[in-house]
């Protein structure tokens, strides 16, 4: 009979103590520590065991099946890095009512060639039916189970034998082995550690969906991220039709790619060239302080808008809002436009935005920042036609940013007729005839380019 003990662990970061105590000594935060009952777990269910398993040269592991499935969704292969790796285990985390049981659900209805198991313990199989005919279910190969012990699962897991299995979510699960309640830090790990089990010796790759704190941090203990593969981040604004999936863990693939979706009546469909919707379809230039910056998100070019608006004090204070970027960035490009260029901004009103809900911190947005804070002052638009690519130094210089070619293919592609970089960055010997590229050093130099000639 398993030894039964108790225990104290952190809410926060899942650190466990002997006893109760006001201050985690890991996280620092207070008032977190809860008592929880647990049973001993028994070596044989802890890791992934295998009596056969021996030691191999990296040169003899065999790899020639194929390892990766697709999920027929263009944005979530390219986030986990070309596909779903067999065997690997993914964590989605987001706030409620964003999206993340669409998502998955999607994932499983839009893989007809692929059997898969959706498991559920939040609604039953009529309401995910509900929502698969909304989604528009057709004769996709998956299977529902409305279940919160594990041992079900994985008994039913192992007779259907799916291509992927899906868990919605994992704080509502519960093992018999431990006599806390689903949803404890004790649950959750023990929960997410047999079905890591599972996934290595049956190559199934496992879909989980996690809850998050008001924090926006996943619930549950830290070493549930440390446990999966893959951790991906919904966000998003219930107000806005709007989402975006971060990688924020990936052993399989870069984290610097994300996807976009807009959230609609029939499910999330997604973006596949997000400029055209985070840039404003306007076809005149009558609106002063918009700007257009050539970004990268990971290794694909976005273009967005950003505004600003230039004020005379009201208050005698002048205030600094910025959303989308950094406030602290913002001031320092504007110490540069007053030190290095000779702009007088201290007594004004700087308020800034970047369009679409975005936050960026790609510093080649630096030289859209000035020029629509510039345009906002002196009252004259930018032509519409116009880019910019370039981050700005402490000196008032233009310096160099990385892919520059890319964003200038990129910018021809949506019809730009103009985009500014820095005078020091290198160019491949063969550039589209379709965009003129103006190379500048200064702030400057590029004042007099934009607001005299216009």
């Amino acid at each position: 009979m398993a030894k039964v003990k108790k225990t104290f662990f952190c809410k926060n970061c899942g650190h466990e103590s002997a006893k109760w105590l006001g201050c985690c000594p890991a996280c620092g935060e207070w008032n977190t520590f809860v008592e929880e009952i647990i049973s001993k777990p028994t070596t044989s269910a802890v890791g992934i065991n295998n009596s056969n398993s021996q030691a191999q040269l990296i040169g003899d592991i065999d790899f020639s099946h194929e390892l990766r499935i697709n999920l027929n969704s263009a944005e979530i292969n390219r986030i986990l890095g070309g596909g779903l790796v067999c065997g690997s285990m993914v964590l989605v985390g987001g706030e409620p009512g964003i999206g993340k049981s669409t998502l998955s659900l999607q994932i499983a209805l839009n893989c007809p060639n692929l059997k898969t198991l959706y498991i559920s313990g939040e609604e039953s199989a009529q309401q995910i039916k509900i929502r698969a005919t909304r989604l528009g279910a057709n004769d996709a190969q998956c299977y529902i189970l409305s279940e919160t012990l594990l041992e079900t699962i994985i008994m039913q897991t192992k007779e259907i034998k799916p291509d992927i299995l899906i868990i919605d979510s994992i704080q509502t699960l519960y093992t018999e082995r431990i006599d806390s309640s689903a949803g404890s830090i004790s649950q959750i790990r023990d929960c997410a550690m047999q079905l890591l089990k599972f996934a290595k010796e049956t190559d199934t790759p496992v879909f989980v969906i996690g809850h998050i704190t008001k924090d926006g941090t996943l619930a549950g203990p830290k070493v549930l991220e440390h446990i999966v593969d893959v951790v991906l981040q919904f966000e998003g604004d219930n107000n806005h039709a709007y989402r975006i999936l971060r990688a924020t863990k990936n052993r399989f693939g870069s984290t610097a790619e994300t996807g976009i979706f807009e959230m609609q009546h029939n499910g999330l469909r997604e973006i596949e060239n997000p400029s055209e919707i985070l840039i404003s379809q306007h076809n005149d230039s009558s609106f002063s302080g918009v700007a257009i910056a050539a970004t990268m998100d990971g290794i694909r070019p976005l273009f967005i808008e950003t505004q600003s608006l230039v004020s005379t004090a009201a208050y005698g204070v002048p205030q600094r809002s910025t959303t989308g970027i950094d406030v602290r960035r913002l001031n320092m490009l504007l110490a540069v436009l007053e030190k290095r260029a000779g702009f007088r901004l201290a007594m004004k009103d700087v308020f800034f935005n970047i369009t679409g809900g975005l936050r960026i911190s790609d510093t080649a947005a630096d030289m859209a920042i000035v020029s629509s804070v510039l345009s906002s002052n002196f009252d004259i638009p930018i032509p519409i036609n116009c880019c910019f690519c370039a981050e700005v130094g402490l000196t008032g210089e233009f310096r160099p940013v990385s892919h520059v070619n890319q964003r200038i293919n990129e910018a021809a592609r949506l019809n730009f007729k103009k985009i500014f970089i820095s005078k020091y960055n290198k160019l491949e010997d063969k550039q589209p005839s379709s965009i003129e590229i103006i190379p500048v050093a200064k702030i400057e130099e590029l004042m007099k380019i934009i607001f005299r000639k216009t």
